[in-house]
């Protein structure tokens, strides 16, 4: 890795501050960690207070000293709302106000003289601030994408989508007249797509929308990055990868990061830290103990997707309809401007026996635990692979926003792991997915698929598999030192 005496490089790490992105780039820290690097992972104020109330004020004890934590404001007004923030104001903050208080921590760490200058910052794809920071120091700046290969190659795909003019759509009518439905051919590397599963912030009719440009302008700077990290594995996302190697070739799949961790000589306590920011109810897993194996359906919407008060109801009929056991998360703030999701005192009455609903569990746990039959699930990109690896479990997806669209069109067509539950949420339909996916013909193939591509993540990520060796390549490549 080159000759720096005793100093040890110093990385910077910086998610976009939602739960979803945090793990990964945590996970990816660690991975630096324990190839001999100072690190400092920085959360937004609110986050680390949301941290701190979730798992104790002890929680960041035990900790190595060369990985520390620090924050710097989001530029939102103050808030204690145990909740995620609003995106499009935290997107259009961050960018407008994060370059500041960046720059500002990283002189204080440099000046500190108790730490070793920093010499990387590594930032989330969607933290184009943070590598602006790094140009202005003069060290290099290296993106982490944190979610699907053929998300960020759908993201790279809204400028063309201006350019033919299918976006931004004329009126709301886009949502019922059968435009989403447009087959989308040109993509190179994704076949068999339409307009609906390209991530969705391609919903808009305003020019102007804020996450729409944000995702398309932080996309598009990663084209420039000296190294885009990705959460994948060769194998998994190959036809996709290959184009965006054509586009930007300083590309490293390095995923599934979870797994690549299980191979780091690390303390039990530093391999087991999350900054997870709800708080857990260990007592599902006792629940869980107590069933068949494969019995369990397990429902997880991820930490951002919102729905109505109806969909909510619709959902916990058709699961309690299907007679089988499920373990559902229902976060409080799962039911659009409530802070409390609330269902009828004889809906409990109905599950009493079969049905356990906790407002968050320890996910990769539950995962891997052998009571599990199949997975119903937003399709975000860390609950996609948790599934896959943890589990090799069928998927029933009902995508929220984002590239989870990307994510279900591929789970349920290339990878053939999953079902897709229709935007508008029926009972029987759920009632009827949840028995196929655990009785019937689709969901035994889509079991024994789970399975293949769990076998395939495992060995990417053991030694000399593919991630592996990406790793140690992107380590000797990227962060070699004699800058």
């Amino acid at each position: 890795m080159g000759s720096t005496g005793a100093v040890k490089p110093h990385a910077i790490c910086i998610p976009y501050p939602a739960q979803g992105h945090i793990i990964p780039l945590l996970q990816f820290a660690k991975l630096l960690h324990s190839k001999g690097f100072h690190i400092t992972f920085v959360n937004s104020e609110f986050n680390h207070r949301r941290l701190l109330r979730s798992k104790g004020p002890d929680c960041l004890k035990g900790l190595p000293d060369d990985f520390q934590l620090e924050t710097i404001p989001d530029g939102l007004p103050p808030s204690d709302r145990d909740a995620t923030q609003d995106l499009p104001s935290l997107s259009d903050s961050l960018k407008k106000t994060g370059l500041t208080p960046f720059l500002k921590l990283i002189e204080r760490l440099n000046s500190s003289g108790q730490v070793p200058p920093v010499s990387f910052v590594v930032a989330d794809t969607t933290v184009s601030f943070a590598r602006e920071a790094a140009k202005i120091i003069g060290i290099k700046g290296i993106a982490v994408w944190t979610a699907s290969a053929c998300g960020l190659l759908g993201y790279w795909q809204y400028g063309e989508l201006v350019k033919r003019g299918l976006v931004p759509f004329k009126d709301e009518n886009f949502l019922t007249d059968g435009s989403l439905d447009t087959p989308i051919d040109w993509i190179r590397g994704m076949p068999n797509m339409r307009l609906k599963d390209l991530p969705a912030f391609i919903r808009v009719t305003d020019p102007n929308d804020i996450l729409f440009n944000f995702m398309k302008s932080e996309t598009e700077t990663a084209l420039e990055c000296s190294a885009i990290v990705i959460n994948t594995f060769d194998e998994f996302e190959h036809e996709v990868l290959e184009v965006i190697a054509s586009i930007n070739p300083n590309i490293y799949t390095i995923g599934p990061l979870h797994l690549l961790c299980k191979q780091m000589p690390e303390s039990d306590f530093f391999k087991m830290f999350t900054t997870n920011l709800w708080k857990e109810d260990p007592e599902c897993l006792k629940w869980l103990d107590r069933r068949e194996p494969n019995s369990v359906v397990y429902v997880n919407y991820g930490s951002i997707t919102v729905m109505t008060d109806q969909h909510l109801k619709e959902f916990a009929w058709g699961l309690a309809n299907s007679g089988h056991s499920f373990l559902w998360v229902v976060r409080p703030d799962v039911v659009m401007g409530t802070d409390s999701a609330i269902l009828p005192e004889e809906y409990f009455e109905e599950i009493k026996d079969r049905g356990l609903i906790v407002s968050w569990c320890p996910q990769e746990q539950v995962l891997s635990h052998p009571s599990l039959g199949a997975f119903l699930t937003h399709c975000g990109w860390n609950s996609m692979l948790e599934s896959m690896i943890n589990a090799g479990k069928p998927l029933i997806c009902w995508p929220f926003f984002a590239e989870q669209q990307t994510n279900t069109r591929y789970a349920c067509t290339t990878w053939g792991i999953g079902m897709e539950v229709n935007h508008d949420v029926k009972r029987d339909e759920i009632e009827g997915l949840v028995k196929e996916v655990m009785e019937g013909e689709k969901g035994k193939k889509m079991k024994e698929k789970a399975l293949e591509w769990q076998k395939k993540a495992i060995a990417a990520a053991n030694i000399g598999g593919t991630s592996y060796n990406n790793l140690d390549r992107c380590i000797r490549e990227v962060f070699s030192y004699g800058y």
